[in-house]
């Protein structure tokens, strides 16, 4: 009894982790199941009727949620990059430069992520319908790339707080230009926050429903075909494509965090010093 109450004691944080790692992945688990289910069109009950690959292999059969997908990949594809690019560059300024109001602007960059997303579309709604904006994929794209911005500061400005300035200053004493130095010294240790930040704002815009829902128009994003479909029932290929953009934000993820991993190991093996002993003149050397 008391090796297990010890065992348990020293994994304790490590099965607490397991398990809330399992709770928040559970409805995926669930989801990628019923991809392989035999239901049919329309049913809502999630009853276990059957193993089979029929929907899978007709994973873009239907051409309603093959266009919802594809209009959700672009208009995420599109945030991101300019949210990205905007968002490195005001990090950058808010990290490096003194100017007036900077204090005020880190607070202003928060407010976004802290603000509920209904009140943020909601007010998106008004001034787009004041400017006489028609509501589409054009305002979707203004939508996303302004609640996007917040989180790639935040990112990009982590990673810059620990940046080693030292490193650009030795590059300008050996005569690099800035260009150069920002080329070859700046951008690839800040790669991998920005990469960080790229992803998760991918994962927002191509996740978002509630701020899209008030700014769609006519435009029709994965997450507002499904609520659409939901009432008469919806289709299992979108188990089966959710499942797949699962996988492959999974095998993304992996690809970036896996060479970080690998050089943060590099860097922590560093050569032993030499004894003092061995350093030190022995006195014959010193007669010599």
């Amino acid at each position: 009894m008391s090796a297990a109450w010890s065992w348990l004691r020293r994994n304790a944080l490590l099965i607490y982790a397991g398990i809330a790692v399992l709770y928040m992945l559970l409805p995926i688990f669930v989801i990628a199941l019923f991809s392989f289910d035999q239901t049919t069109f329309g049913k809502l009950d999630y009853t276990w009727s059957g193993f089979t690959l029929e929907y899978w292999q007709n994973a873009f059969s239907q051409t309603a949620v093959n266009d919802a997908m594809i209009t959700s990949l672009q208009l995420a594809a599109l945030a991101t990059i300019v949210s990205t690019v905007i968002g490195t560059l005001m990090a950058l300024a808010l990290v490096r430069y003194q100017f007036r109001g900077r204090g005020a602007s880190n607070l202003l960059i928060i407010l976004p992520m802290a603000t509920p997303e209904i009140v943020i579309g909601a007010s998106l709604l008004s001034m787009f319908l004041i400017y006489g904006l028609d509501l589409g994929l054009t305002t979707l794209f203004i939508a996303h790339v302004m609640f996007s911005i917040s989180f790639v500061v935040v990112v990009v400005r982590s990673r810059l707080i620990g940046f080693d300035r030292s490193l650009e200053e030795a590059a300008a004493d050996l005569g690099a230009p800035p260009l150069t130095t920002f080329r070859t010294i700046t951008f690839p240790l800040l790669a991998p926050g920005i990469v960080a930040a790229a992803l998760l704002a991918f994962a927002l815009s191509i996740d978002d429903f509630v701020i899209s829902n008030f700014n769609s128009g006519t435009t029709e994003t994965f997450p507002l075909y499904i609520f659409g479909v939901s009432l008469r029932g919806i289709p299992v290929q979108v188990n089966v494509l959710a499942t797949l953009l699962f996988l492959v934000t999974v095998v993304g993820i992996a690809a970036v965090l896996c060479p970080q991993h690998r050089a943060e190991r590099m860097a922590s093996v560093r050569p032993e010093p030499e004894p003092q002993e061995a350093l030190r003149p022995t006195s014959k050397e010193i007669a010599a």
